[in-house]
């Protein structure tokens, strides 16, 4: 069975985590195979939005702990492979905010540990009403200082503390409140309308999407000042686009712009 599966469609590159057996498990297979297919994508110019989703009943446990115990067993090499682990793990999460296209998780069931982690990784997040959310290492002995790094950047310092010490999990509706998600629907629903928001995406001007993703990510590690100076100069990159041209025509024009397909 493939760990990954990818499906193309009207410019949107839908990725399934399937290993359900697993809940979809952050195993080193399945952080190899995410990494080797986002590397592809960012070089496919026909993909302007990436939905992430995952296989059965669970979008994704985080870490594949068989593998954390087997790691950890090794004489003499357990704390190498551990980090090297971990390190993959960074990468992958690096990779989704590098990825010029937007990326949206669409999230069913469990998003726990490292699996949270990877929602609140993702440019956008759509949840099914009964998704749940947590980042509960705790419960094992084992804090989610990893996973933390992408939840304390999505949501409040307190709750996030809160979830970390407590392994507290957030229902949908509790983790669209705290930024986690943006949007929550009936789990019947949750593939139709993670498609339209990656329609509606998809449906603008690539280019100007592809420069305001890396603007967007730049610009929120620099000063107020540092910020405004970066993003003139994108202001102007993204003017010189004779595609953005013609969507300043067409709008003046009260008509729809002739992009390319």
């Amino acid at each position: 069975m493939t760990i990954l599966t990818r499906a193309d469609s009207a410019h949107v590159a839908t990725l399934t985590l399937n290993a359900p057996d697993r809940l979809n498990a952050l195993s080193t297979e399945m952080l190899s195979a995410l990494h080797r297919t986002l590397d592809a994508i960012a070089e496919d110019a026909t993909v302007r939005v990436v939905i992430l989703r995952g296989a059965g009943r669970a979008f994704c446990a985080g870490h594949d702990l068989n593998e954390l115990r087997d790691l950890r067993a090794q004489p003499d090499r357990g704390a190498a492979g551990l980090k090297t682990l971990f390190d993959r793990c960074a990468a992958v999460m690096a990779r989704i905010q590098s990825l010029p296209q937007p990326v949206i998780a669409q999230v069913q069931g469990l998003a726990t540990a490292a699996g949270c982690q990877l929602v609140a990784t993702c440019d956008l997040a759509v949840a099914g009403d009964e998704a749940r959310f947590g980042v509960n290492g705790v419960n094992i002995g084992l804090f989610c200082s990893t996973p933390m790094v992408a939840l304390t950047r999505n949501i409040g310092t307190k709750m996030a503390f809160e979830m970390l010490t407590t392994g507290r999990f957030l229902t949908a509706e509790e983790a669209q409140a705290q930024g986690v998600v943006n949007r929550v629907v009936h789990t019947d629903h949750l593939d139709r309308d993670t498609r339209a928001l990656a329609e509606q995406i998809a449906g603008k001007l690539s280019a100007a999407v592809r420069i305001g993703k890396r603007a967007f990510y730049a610009q929120n590690q620099m000063t107020t000042t540092e910020a405004y100076a970066y993003t003139g100069a994108v202001m102007v990159e993204n003017m010189a686009l004779d595609a953005t041209a013609e969507g300043i025509d067409a709008f003046l024009a009260k008509r729809k712009p002739d992009w390319p397909s």
